[in-house]
């Protein structure tokens, strides 16, 4: 009965340690809050700190970026074997010629018209001379008489020769008669030829086709006065005739490419009544001369026209593709730079400028042609401003692709 009462009391005796152990992890967890706390901070005062820093950097770099030129850029366009130039050229026909009298008259018939094909040989009109027909009369017969008396000169003459034989005439009276007959000779010849005079200019009323072609023109009519120009007036043109089953297409080729011109080399017309199609031709020949005047090369393109299709007199674009060095590229003309020290372009090479000198080449306008002085890599600034300058830091702002030329 006592012993119960002893246990209570120790038991109960025992209390106050565990309250101690309660009391002395109190202060701990009060300094792991304070160390979290002072460590989330400094966390903050470290990232508002790194921002601001990250933020400077990145202003600097704006700023730096910036600052820089800013260009834009084109690649070269590498040219072709072969550069396709076009020009302006003249479509005459093969043949042409304008058809005149060789004797003077009237006009009594024509047989052809404007727009008639015609043959060699063709009758194309008739003139009426009187004056050529009586002279033709008269000189047939002076002829006649002249043959008549060459015709007793002969008889005298013959008879005179058989009888100096019998010493029945002199020697002197043989000699008159062979003398007689020698001038009646030469009159008779004269005569001759005076009528077959008379006979071409006769023959000269009758006006034929000299070759096969086309009738382009008839500047006469029935009745009117025909002079041949023999007397001093002024020839009239009866008809031109063209032959353009050929045609002869002339062009006028600038000085900078008439290295490139060769006979047998192709060439393409287009013409404007033609929409779409082009007629294929063939240069036949050079001038092989410089014109003092517009520096120009004149060449000769042959055109077949069979049917007729293209007519003469026609204005057409003449295309021709001229050889070309391969090395070479186009640039736009506002890419150059003219220095005191030569023509240069503005290529960007790792950021910075690079003023390379070039070798111009044809200038075709809003393009030029570089010989020498770039790569096909190349990044050529367009546009530079004056006071761009070698090793200048520039930010491209614009790439242009070599097709992308205009």
């Amino acid at each position: 009965m006592l012993s119960q009462p002893q246990g209570r009391t120790q038991i109960g005796a025992q209390a106050p340690p565990l309250n101690n152990v309660a009391e002395a992890r109190h202060p701990l967890k009060k300094w792991l809050g304070l160390g979290i706390a002072l460590i989330a901070v400094a966390a903050l005062l470290v990232s508002g700190i790194w921002s601001r820093i990250s933020a400077r950097k990145t202003l600097n770099a704006e700023t730096a970026q910036v600052a820089l030129t800013a260009v834009s850029v084109v690649s070269p366009k590498q040219t072709a074997p072969a550069e396709e130039i076009i020009l302006p050229g003249n479509v005459q026909p093969f043949i042409t010629s304008p058809i005149y009298a060789r004797t003077s008259g009237y006009l009594r018939k024509w047989y052809v018209d404007i727009g008639a094909h015609v043959k060699k040989g063709q009758l194309l009109a008739v003139i009426e001379t009187p004056e050529v027909d009586q002279q033709l009369q008269q000189s047939l017969s002076n002829l006649n008489t002249a043959k008549a008396n060459l015709a007793l000169a002969e008889t005298t003459k013959n008879r005179y020769e058989g009888m100096i034989r019998s010493n029945a005439v002199s020697q002197q009276d043989v000699d008159n008669a062979v003398g007689t007959y020698n001038a009646n000779k030469a009159i008779v010849e004269a005569n001759q030829a005076n009528v077959k005079q008379l006979e071409a200019l006769q023959s000269f009323e009758k006006i034929y086709a000299p070759f096969d072609g086309v009738v382009t023109a008839r500047n006469t009519d029935i009745g009117d006065l025909i002079n041949s120009g023999s007397a001093g007036g002024v020839k009239t043109d009866l008809f031109h005739i063209a032959q353009p089953g050929t045609l002869r297409v002339y062009v006028n080729v600038p000085e900078e490419y008439s290295q490139g011109m060769k006979v047998g080399m192709t060439a393409d017309l287009s013409l404007a009544e033609f929409p779409g199609r082009k007629f294929q031709g063939k240069l036949v020949r050079t001038a092989e001369a410089i014109n003092m005047t517009t520096r120009t090369l004149l060449i000769e393109v042959d055109v077949n026209n069979p049917v007729g299709e293209l007519l003469t007199g026609s204005y057409a674009e003449v295309h021709l593709k001229v050889p070309t060095q391969a090395s070479t590229f186009l640039l736009p003309v506002n890419a150059l730079i003219f220095r005191s020290e030569g023509l240069r372009v503005g290529i960007v090479k790792d950021g910075k400028v690079v003023l390379s000198a070039v070798t111009p080449g044809h200038d075709s306008g809003n393009q030029i042609e570089i010989v020498s002085g770039l790569k096909a890599d190349d990044q050529v600034i367009i546009n530079p401003p004056d006071s761009i300058a070698a090793g200048q830091q520039v930010q491209i702002v614009q790439a242009t692709l070599p097709g992308d030329i205009k």
